[in-house]
């Protein structure tokens, strides 16, 4: 579900709304004595300022996740642009074919990171996991036959290739664990719940009760959206393989 923030939102926003409209129905039934009334203004504190540390934590955790996905798209970028120029060190009938496949290879990252179709996903995926086999059967072919210093530099390049792809995709597969959406919703449910238990009156007003259903409904799209590599509006744009694709002659 958090793979499609805005609809994760409005069922959080909803389920916030109904957690604040039950604590209301609970007040109706035990209403709070005037001794008791302090200590639940205690509990009610602590327990919204532990639900703001976790959604702060949460936001943390989701930033430093994208800030990884765009610190491995550079790292792939360099690696790509700097293994077309060790490719002139090898064999001159083998380096205007390997050549060719970088930037075929080069193609096939940038539709990584634009493409939120899955099964068009998969393909991708597939076709780079090829690719990657006959690049390196394309080193490994010189090196074994000429090995030198200097083609062993084209042969650690390329190695660097494949492994900022697996860097890469594991960063993407890194995201907020799901017991703890689990545990902060509930948390934040348990809030809902004390302030709408909290309110005085018979009939509390409507639009006081939704400010925090939609205070923390905003603040769950916004983890969710960053930390969704494909479902949400802040993706990581592959710029820097885009502005090498462009330098590269065609």
């Amino acid at each position: 579900m958090v793979d499609y923030p805005l609809v994760f939102a409005v069922l959080s926003l909803i389920v916030l709304w109904l957690s604040a409209q039950l604590g209301v129905l609970v007040h109706r039934r035990w209403i709070l004595k005037d001794g008791d009334r302090e200590y639940f203004g205690m509990v009610q504190a602590a327990t919204l300022t532990l639900l703001g540390l976790i959604i702060g934590f949460s936001f943390s955790m989701a930033t430093s996740r994208y800030d990884l996905r765009k610190h491995y798209e550079e790292e792939e970028a360099n690696a790509i642009g700097t293994e077309y120029v060790r490719a002139g060190l090898l064999p001159a009938a083998d380096v205007a074919s390997l050549r060719a496949q970088l930037k075929q290879y080069l193609d096939l990252r940038i539709l990584f990171y634009t493409t939120r179709d899955e099964l068009r996903l998969r393909q991708i995926n597939a076709d780079t996991a090829r690719l990657q086999g006959e690049m390196w059967s394309a080193v490994q072919g010189p090196a074994l036959a000429q090995p030198s210093p200097v083609i062993t530099l084209a042969v650690s390049g390329m190695n660097d290739v494949l492994n900022s792809q697996g860097y890469t995709q594991a960063a993407w597969w890194n995201r907020i664990p799901r017991s703890a959406w689990g545990l902060m919703i509930a948390i934040a449910i348990c809030c809902n719940v004390l302030v709408g238990y909290g309110v005085r009156g018979a009939e509390p007003k409507t639009g006081l009760l939704l400010v925090l259903p939609v205070v923390v409904s905003i603040a769950l799209l916004l983890i969710a959206d960053i930390d969704s590599p494909r479902g949400g509006l802040i993706r990581v744009a592959p710029q820097n393989l885009i502005s090498l694709s462009q330098s590269l002659p065609r």
